[in-house]
C-alpha cells in the first residue's frame, strides 16, 4: 500500500492544525513492514530442496541431472515465495511480530528527533502494515500526565481504517484525537515553536 502525494499533504495539514493548539509535536510513520529478512525462509527452502531428491530417487526413474535441476528450481521458487513479506511475517508467531513492530516504533521515535524535544512532549503515530500493528508512543513529559490507555481510541481508529485500505484517513483521524488530548494538557504558548517537520515518513 502506498500513500499518494495528496494524502501526504493532507496528513501534513492535519499535523499543522493539531500542533497549532498545543506545545506538543506529532510525527507520523508508516512502515510497509517492520520485519527484516530472517533465516527461516532460507532454512525451509533448503530443507525442502534437500528432501526432494530423496523422494524422486525413491519413487521415480528420473535421471540424476533432472533431479538436480528440480532441486535448484525448487529451492529458488520456495525462497522467493517464503521471502515475500506477507508470507515471511505469517511464518512468525503473533507475539514475535508485535515485538518486532514495537521495536521499530521505538527506533523511529528516537530517529525522528522526538526524544530530543526540550519539554519531552513529542508523540509518534506509528503503523506497520504487514504486521497489522499500530502504536502511539508518547514521550515522558506526556506520559506523566496522560496514561497510555488514553491513546487506545487513536490506535483503534488507525487499525480500523488500515483494514479498510484507508490508511491516510486513519492517520488524519488519529492526529485529531492525539491533538485534542495534547491541547487539553499542553496548550500552545507564545514561546512555542515548531521543532520537527509536519509530515508523514514512509519507510
Amino acid at each position: 500500500m502506498t500513500i499518494s502525494a495528496q494524502e501526504r499533504e493532507r496528513i501534513g495539514r492535519a499535523i499543522r492544525a493539531a500542533e497549532a493548539k498545543t506545545s506538543g509535536e506529532i510525527v507520523c510513520v508508516l512502515a510497509e513492514t517492520s520485519s527484516s529478512v530472517s533465516m527461516l525462509p532460507v532454512l525451509l527452502a533448503t530443507l525442502a530442496a534437500l528432501v526432494l531428491p530423496w523422494l524422486l530417487v525413491a519413487f521415480t526413474p528420473m535421471p540424476v541431472y533432472r533431479i538436480l535441476t528440480l532441486q535448484v528450481v525448487t529451492f529458488l521458487i520456495l525462497l522467493m515465495v517464503l521471502c515475500w513479506p506477507p508470507v515471511r511475517v505469517a511464518l512468525m508467531p503473533r507475539r514475535a511480530r508485535r515485538a518486532v513492530a514495537h521495536r521499530v516504533a521505538m527506533e523511529q521515535f528516537r530517529e525522528r528527533g522526538l526524544a530530543r524535544k526540550k519539554d519531552r512532549t513529542g508523540i509518534l503515530i506509528f503503523v506497520s502494515l504487514t504486521e497489522r500493528y499500530a502504536r502511539i508512543v508518547a514521550d515522558e513529559g506526556i506520559s506523566r500526565c496522560v496514561p497510555q490507555a488514553r491513546w487506545q481510541s487513536a490506535v483503534d481508529t488507525l487499525i480500523a481504517h488500515a483494514r479498510a485500505d484507508r490508511v491516510a484517513d486513519g492517520f488524519v483521524a488519529a492526529i485529531e484525537i492525539c491533538g485534542a488530548e495534547l491541547a487539553a494538557h499542553f496548550p500552545r504558548t507564545e514561546e512555542n515553536r515548531d521543532e520537527l517537520p509536519d509530515r508523514i515518513y514512509v519507510i
